[in-house]
């Protein structure tokens, strides 16, 4: 099909990155086709919580994942630069990417354990590496836990150094996370955002308008406001590159 050939070009680049966006290409196209069959939504079906395995998720399935009935994830294909990987980190669900044929059918209904921090999956794993990874589990959370309690606080070692503490965002839409996290700043404000999303040139007016909503929003904290990073993989039309 068109999607297929389209998404063989992807894989076939150089760039890793542009290689990633392979996924992207058939997840488009096998939506399309899947609304244009009226092919209905697919989801987990699973009487308790339990570990997708996969040749491959696109990014529409990963984010329609139901964190209640979903431990985590592993697939045979993909990589660390794929949407997928990206989108599992920003959801917190553990991932291994890129097993290979070691994922196996027959393992289907089997006990297992992913690590996600190692890119390992345990297949009817031992009581003392469940021990393991129920511990590794547990600091995990208690790591989070700690790191909730510096909210509010001042950033400084036990030393007695400051340090700026800040948040780097895409587009408006992000502050709010910034400041619910207390961030010290934006210390990146990616500012092709505003040309990505646009089919000419943003005017002076709407570039200020928006600078001047999330330095509001940031009441005094630093803002630093990268100039345009365009070309390579965010090309926009209207540049003419």
């Amino acid at each position: 099909t068109t999607g297929d050939n389209f998404s063989r070009m992807f894989a076939s680049m150089d760039d890793a990155y542009m290689q990633g966006r392979a996924a992207d290409v058939k997840d488009v196209s096998d939506r399309l086709l899947g609304i244009l069959s009226d092919a209905g939504e697919s989801g987990v079906v699973a009487d308790e919580p339990v570990i997708v395995a996969a040749d491959d998720l696109v990014p529409s399935e990963t984010v329609q994942l139901d964190k209640s009935k979903v431990l985590a994830f592993a697939t045979m294909y993909g990589s660390a630069n794929s949407h997928t990987a990206i989108l599992a980190r920003t959801m917190n669900i553990p991932a291994v990417i890129g097993l290979g044929e070691g994922l196996a059918k027959e393992y289907d209904g089997h006990m297992a354990a992913i690590d996600g921090f190692t890119g390992t999956i345990y297949i009817d794993p031992d009581e003392e590496t469940m021990k393991a990874m129920t511990e590794k589990r547990e600091e995990d959370r208690r790591q989070k836990t700690l790191l909730e309690e510096l909210k509010g606080k001042e950033n400084v070692t036990l030393s007695g150094q400051k340090i700026n503490v800040y948040a780097n965002i895409g587009n408006l839409s992000d502050v709010g996370a910034v400041l619910k996290n207390d961030a010290g700043g934006i210390g990146l404000f990616r500012s092709e955002f505003l040309y990505l999303e646009s089919e000419d040139f943003p005017t002076e007016e709407q570039q200020f308008q928006v600078y001047k909503q999330v330095a509001e929003n940031m009441a005094g904290k630093k803002v630093i406001i990268r100039t345009l990073d365009i070309g390579a993989d965010k090309q926009v039309d209207y540049f003419g590159l």
